[in-house]
């Protein structure tokens, strides 16, 4: 598995990936839309797919998120890219994780921990023809680690069809907690600064 993307999509962020929780960032409905929201429901539509083709490499999924704007705040613009997610068919969801890439760690971390992720992630890849997806948002940044190489050391026994569902849970979680980071935090700049793995 490589990182290019995938039939001409922008490839996608690290997997190893932390935000504040979508739930932190709604805005009460009864509340002015955040500017975020606001700049999401009034950009043109090519410029608001691309925001969300940043965050879920589904071009179908993309364009129905855009197309069901405008939304009032950031929990029904998460709830309508659930929905839209999970309409997509295996098929799609199989393209979007082909899309998605995983991150090494900072240069600084000891070699034994590089060592270690490249070996868990490469067994992964080679049994599952895709990378390893999980959402850490709940976790703090020192727990990375040891989260992934448990996560990826238990999901290894799955057999694949049991694999592709959780692998579909992970990812709509992280692209709820990417678009969340997108919208409410660089309504001007799209996914800027959203990677921090």
């Amino acid at each position: 598995m490589t990182s290019e993307s995938h039939a001409g999509l922008p490839k996608r962020p690290p997997t190893l990936h932390h935000t504040r929780s979508a739930a932190s960032s709604a805005v009460p409905s009864q509340r002015r839309a955040e500017p975020g929201i606001e700049h999401f429901n009034s950009a043109p539509a090519d410029a608001a797919e691309a925001i969300v083709l940043a965050c879920c490499g589904s071009r179908r999924w993309a364009r129905r998120v855009v197309a069901h704007r405008p939304y009032p705040d950031l929990e029904s613009l998460l709830a309508g890219c659930d929905e839209a997610g999970y309409d997509l068919s295996p098929a799609d969801v199989h393209a979007v994780l082909a899309c998605e890439s995983s991150t090494g760690l900072p240069p600084s971390a000891p070699q034994a921990a590089h060592t270690a992720l490249a070996a868990a992630h490469a067994a992964y890849e080679s049994k599952f023809g895709h990378a390893f997806v999980i959402c850490l948002d709940t976790y703090r940044r020192d727990e990375y680690l040891d989260q992934v190489l448990t996560g990826i050391r238990s999901r290894l026994s799955h057999e694949p069809d049991e694999e592709r569902a959780i692998s579909a849970e992970e990812l709509r979680a992280l692209v709820r907690s990417r678009l969340a980071h997108a919208v409410a935090d660089h309504p001007e700049t799209g996914v800027a600064g959203t990677v921090t793995g």
